[in-house]
């Protein structure tokens, strides 16, 4: 009657469940019966979303009931307000879905784990596709099930805003990104006085300041999948899970979907939509603006979903709106595009989106020359992009990397920053955009922010972090036109802002973070002494606290760029340090990390990698990395080779029509719906 399928707690939750001292049967799911979407949930009116409802009989366990029968005659039905509780198919008009039938197992704690003692349950269940909710306010989602039992679901549909304020969005992200992180970087690029900062970046610029909070749906610390998800969807979801909830059954594809703002954007207002990425593009945090799966890490699925919709993935799934083919896509990730077995189907997927009308350009030159006027994909780089340090600053870091995006085996040398990419692909969204007068929507993410975090390689983080304040300053108001690479070539012009193409007051901007990490500055660090003690307990002593901890010696630059309009990358320019490798730094740490070496000098052969594994197959302190520091013992599971993410609130920047919104605290999930009130994409329904 069951199927053999067993899926493990470990793959059916994305790892999140398996993560926590507490183990879930199912995240969002506290009884034997299953509402997505879960209780507390908002929407947006007219806003696409499924249901899956299911019934849950434990064979063994604590939990064992119905002798491991589930109730396959559950009901369900939607009440509004006041009103009656109406047949889920009769409120939607739509027809009752099939039943559908599996198993899944789970451990309930890690007693259980360690003795590989698993629970199974079977499961009932239906799935209705599609839906909408068009009439503003509360609404409860109620399961019957085993003759009694009930499930209630509560939701809220928001008044949607009438006015549109808003024309354009250009949501910024800096991945992983605390105001911890912005005070440092802020230390080591501008320049202070007698304690005071002579300039500011462009985030302490912003007119409206708020904070967001960051708890999943059934964890309080997130991942960038989950975290997008409520960004982009107005929805929480669990760790690993990209604009879906996640259900218990094998299919990671047939998830219950959540439409996203950009899917939303498009359906509404038919305008273009962007993502831009120092990332591999099928990143969680691009990933989450058009694609729908359990698991972040489907990457062949996640690029064909851009340019097909949800249901080239699943074709026993008609959903009903998508990005249909975002008209910008720039970042990294070749090896997703070339004909393999990491492509959609193994195909040629730059055949693939020439095929459907895209332009498709490799290296920062080409993308300055590229027409505006078409689609674009960008890929710059196989895996992620080469991080400013290095382009800017260690360039030779850049060789012997074999990772071309055309796949032929060379370097990818001519690699475009966030800037380069963010402000051609203004340039693309607003040609795109006259005809209609429909403005435009774009995501640009700072993506290296956190995966430098991940491993302990602050400065490369900062950098990436100064890159992205860089990135809106010149996206607000750019200064200097053409650009040089590091050899001093040319590599063309760039000539958006939306101050020079009058866009300015009609744009939203919006920066922020998805979630934290646990990265804090408490001193400073004389690297020389450091490097010439012999004992680790003298070494500490290099750190300086309080009074002793003194002043940046990170060289800001004076003045400003010279007065002609070539601007030489590796001159760093302004906003940015002088000199990377001073002999007095910044102590940092970390509220979360491997056991691992610190000597508070840069990596100058490229990005840190703080543990490895030994002799004996267990994760130990990397011997190649920071020779001339001090063991510092980790806080986290053995298991864990890098630095985890944290629970700390993240800062909200914003400017233009509609920004007042972004003030004062609230949840990860409100972002979207200020975005979507400053645009009125709920009015039209």
């Amino acid at each position: 009657m069951w199927g053999p399928t067993a899926v493990t707690v470990a793959v059916l939750l994305g790892a999140s469940a398996a993560s926590a001292q507490t183990f879930k049967r199912l995240g969002g799911c506290p009884k034997l019966g299953c509402v997505f979407p879960p209780d507390h949930t908002d929407f947006l009116v007219g806003q696409h979303f499924d249901i899956r409802l299911e019934v849950h009989a434990p064979v063994n366990g604590t939990e064992a009931y119905s002798g491991g029968v589930p109730d396959e005659k559950f009901s369900f039905c939607i009440q509004r307000g006041y009103g009656p509780c109406t047949d889920a198919a009769k409120f939607f008009n739509v027809k009752e879905p099939a039943l559908e039938k599996w198993s899944f197992s789970y451990f309930e704690d890690l007693f259980a784990q360690d003795a590989g003692a698993s629970t199974t349950v079977n499961v009932a269940s239906k799935a209705f596709r599609g839906l909408q909710l068009t009439t503003p306010g509360t609404y409860q989602a109620k399961l019957k099930y085993y003759k009694g039992s009930e499930t209630v679901a509560n939701w809220v549909v928001r008044e949607p805003a009438q006015r549109r304020k808003a024309k354009n969005v250009i949501l910024f992200i800096g991945d992983g990104m605390t105001q911890a992180m912005i005070t440092a970087a802020r230390l080591i690029a501008h320049k202070s006085v007698n304690g005071r900062y002579q300039s500011l970046m462009q985030m302490d610029q912003m007119d409206n300041l708020g904070h967001q909070m960051t708890h999943s749906l059934d964890s309080f610390i997130t991942d960038s999948a989950n975290s997008a998800t409520a960004l982009y969807t107005g929805k929480k979801a669990s760790v690993s899970a990209l604009n879906v909830y996640a259900d218990s059954s094998p299919n990671s594809f047939d998830d219950p979907k959540i439409e996203t703002i950009a899917q939303l954007f498009r359906r509404v207002t038919g305008g273009p939509i962007g993502m831009v990425s120092t990332a591999f593009i099928a990143d969680a945090t691009p990933a989450a603006l058009c694609a729908h799966t359990r698991d972040r890490n489907q990457f062949p699925q996640i690029i064909q979903e851009y340019l097909q919709g949800a249901s080239s993935v699943n074709s026993t799934l008609k959903w009903p709106t998508g990005c249909d083919g975002p008209d910008v896509v720039f970042g990294g990730g070749a090896e997703n595009f070339i004909a393999g077995p990491t492509s959609p189907g193994g195909a040629d997927y730059y055949k693939a989106f020439k095929d459907k009308g895209y332009n498709v350009v490799y290296n920062n030159k080409d993308l300055q020359k590229v027409a505006t006027d078409k689609k674009t994909l960008g890929i710059f780089s196989k895996s992620n992009l080469a991080k400013w340090i290095d382009r800017h600053v260690y360039p030779q870091n850049l060789l012997n990397q074999k990772n071309s995006p055309t796949g032929d085996g060379t370097d990818a040398t001519d690699q475009p920053g966030l800037k380069d990419m963010t402000l051609k692909a203004i340039d693309i969204l607003q040609a795109r955009q006259k005809k209609k007068n429909t403005g435009f929507f774009m995501m640009s993410e700072a993506a290296s922010i956190d995966k430098m975090m991940h491993v302990l390689d602050y400065d490369r983080a900062l950098g990436e972090l100064l890159e992205l304040d860089d990135t809106i300053r010149a996206t607000i108001a750019r200064k200097y036109a053409r650009v040089c690479d590091y050899r001093g070539a040319d590599a063309g012009y760039i000539i958006s802002d939306l101050k020079k193409i009058g866009e300015y007051q009609n744009t939203l901007i919006v920066v922020t973070a998805d979630h934290g990490h646990g990265f804090d500055v408490f001193g400073g660090a004389d690297t020389k002494y450091l490097a010439a003690q012999t004992d680790d307990r003298n070494k500490r002593n290099a750190v300086g606290v309080y009074e002793s901890s003194g002043l940046s010696g990170y060289t800001v630059a004076e003045g400003s760029l010279p007065t002609n309009d070539t601007v030489i990358y590796g001159s760093e320019g302004p906003n940015f340090p002088v000199q990377w490798n001073p002999r007095y730094t910044y102590a940092a740490g970390f509220g979360a990390n491997p056991d691992h070496r610190e000597g508070y000098a840069i990596n100058k052969n490229g990005p840190r990698l703080p543990a490895t594994r030994g002799s004996s197959g267990t994760l130990e302190v990397n011997p190649a990395d920071q020779p001339n520091g001090f063991i510092v013992n980790g806080t986290i599971p053995v298991s864990q080779s890098q630095g985890v993410h944290s629970l700390q609130d993240v800062s909200v920047f914003a400017n233009g029509p509609g920004s007042e919104a972004f003030r004062g605290v609230y949840n990860n999930i409100d972002i979207f719906f200020k975005i979507a009130d400053a645009l009125a994409l709920g009015a039209q329904h």
